[in-house]
């Protein structure tokens, strides 16, 4: 697993042209051709309690649509980690957002403890994931969903939005509370899971 720095440099791909291309090579690392809409944006970030969180996670940033929302509303002092498997998103993040409080990571989410204490954490306060599930294979899903529970603390939320239901087993059998909120206005309609110990 490597970190890279969050820096600006001038970038000619377009993001969502690097977002369609990726989609095609690499359809399984995708959920959708297009990224998350700016409502389902929206629903997600209303959900943090932005005060207390201190360290924040995201998997799956792609060209981050989310990440860019999450560092305009973390306090100054927090810290976001996103980890990405893809290289050329993690190049692009890496060469177009400049900003201290973001540590990119090239590894798995299935790793997501041990990149945390590679960063310096014990925990995370919130965990954002917008990986599709679907196409992952049910032990890989298994791991990941038992990851996030164990990475999170004890007021810890992890956000999963789907295009959906399939995870939801997976995620009761890891949290005690699971609520459900709906989008429909994204490309798919997607299904929000909150899901707290």
């Amino acid at each position: 697993m490597e970190c890279q720095p969050a820096h600006d440099a001038p970038v000619s791909i377009n993001p969502m042209a690097l977002f369609a291309r990726n989609f095609f090579k690499h359809p399984s690392m995708l959920g959708s051709i297009v990224p998350s809409s700016r409502f389902l944006v929206k629903d997600l970030m209303t959900q943090i309690e932005w005060q207390r969180a201190r360290v924040l996670i995201e998997f799956g940033p792609g060209v981050g649509t989310i990440t860019r929302e999450l560092l305009k509303r973390m306090r100054s002092d927090a810290v976001l980690v996103v980890i990405e498997v893809n290289l050329d998103f993690v190049q692009y993040l890496g060469a177009t957002i400049r900003d201290p409080r973001l540590r990119i990571v090239h590894g798995s989410a299935a790793h997501v403890r041990r990149i945390l204490i590679e960063q310096g954490f014990a925990s995370a306060d919130y965990i954002i994931s917008s990986l599709p599930y679907s196409l992952l294979t049910e032990e890989l899903r298994q791991e990941i969903v038992a990851e996030s529970r164990h990475a999170l603390n004890s007021r810890g939320s992890l956000l999963v939005f789907q295009y959906s239901r399939l995870l939801l087993p997976y995620l009761k059998s890891s949290f005690g509370s699971v609520k459900l909120r709906f989008q429909p206005f994204n490309i798919l309609p997607a299904s929000i899971f909150h899901c707290t110990p």
